[in-house]
């Protein structure tokens, strides 16, 4: 089922993609164009035609590890075993994170939301992170609800909700387990509060305490197919991950987001994304903060 269309011409040497550079693996515009189908009809992704190198480069090393000798037989292998499928997905899909990124979220989270669920005595949340990586983003949203809400917490049922697409980095965050670079930026009382140090072979590592692990549930999740959850949720963070996405596939699934969250709930998105275009289900209610309306 080599479904993608055949957009090669001329000879297969002038077919190969980065002419001029050596290349362990032959790699043709077709095997560019099967992953381009492939990744936008599973995941919704699009590649656009500048990601041809970064397509090798992420899948080399499959090849290798499979002692394959072309990606011909790379996408042949894929199609046919969907392990390998899935180790495809992981390997296509984007996982830039880091520990309280975009901080104004966090301090929105902190503030204004917290006294909108105070004013209306609300002590219940259901909150979603999805595209959550490698961890980074739920267990923010988690140490800024403790910070928060200090000696109020055990009055508050709180449950957080952490996905991915990518079996792999899901598995590193619910681990919990990171490098000391990766958590450079924390400060002090943050480091202490809520890592332990790991020793021996552990050493150079840190992973998170328990009482952030506790909050939260992680989940594979493919935001491209039917969403196998019920909601209500309160507060949804899906930041930069529509921009792999087209407009059309933007506006489904911010539909769908839309059905998930309560009737005063929060769509939180990343900085190049404006969900404003392609709905009126979301208004905008503060820097990249969208608050349901219908």
């Amino acid at each position: 089922m080599h479904t993608a269309p055949d957009t090669s011409t001329g000879s297969l040497a002038a077919d190969l993609l980065g002419q001029g550079r050596s290349r362990e693996f032959p790699y043709t515009r077709k095997d560019f164009e099967w992953v381009r189908h492939a990744l936008h009809a599973h995941a919704g992704i699009d590649l656009a035609d500048h990601k041809k190198d970064m397509v090798y480069n992420r899948l080399v090393g499959r090849l290798r590890a499979l002692s394959l000798d072309s990606f011909r037989a790379y996408t042949q292998r894929v199609e046919d075993d969907p392990q390998e499928f899935n180790e495809f997905i992981n390997a296509m899909t984007t996982n830039l994170t880091a520990f309280f990124r975009e901080q104004h979220h966090f301090d929105f989270l902190a503030g204004e939301f917290l006294r909108q669920c105070r004013a209306r005595g609300q002590r219940r949340l259901r909150i979603w992170s999805a595209g959550c990586s490698m961890g980074e983003e739920p267990y923010s949203i988690a140490m800024t609800l403790i910070e928060a809400l200090g000696p109020e917490l055990p009055a508050w049922d709180i449950r957080i909700l952490a996905s991915d697409i990518d079996s792999r980095v899901l598995q590193t965050a619910a681990d919990g387990i990171y490098s000391l670079e990766r958590i450079s930026k924390l400060e002090p009382a943050r480091l202490s509060r809520f890592f332990l140090r790991g020793t021996g072979k552990n050493g150079g590592r840190v992973r998170v305490k328990p009482q952030l692990q506790e909050m939260i549930s992680f989940r594979q999740i493919n935001l491209m197919q039917p969403l196998p959850l019920k909601g209500p949720f309160d507060l949804i963070f899906c930041r930069n991950v529509m921009i792999y996405f087209n407009n059309d596939s933007q506006a489904r699934l911010l539909d769908r987001f839309a059905d998930l969250l309560d009737s005063q709930g929060v769509l939180v998105v990343g900085h190049s994304e404006s969900p404003y275009r392609l709905t009126r289900r979301l208004c905008l209610t503060g820097n990249t903060i969208y608050r349901k309306v219908h």
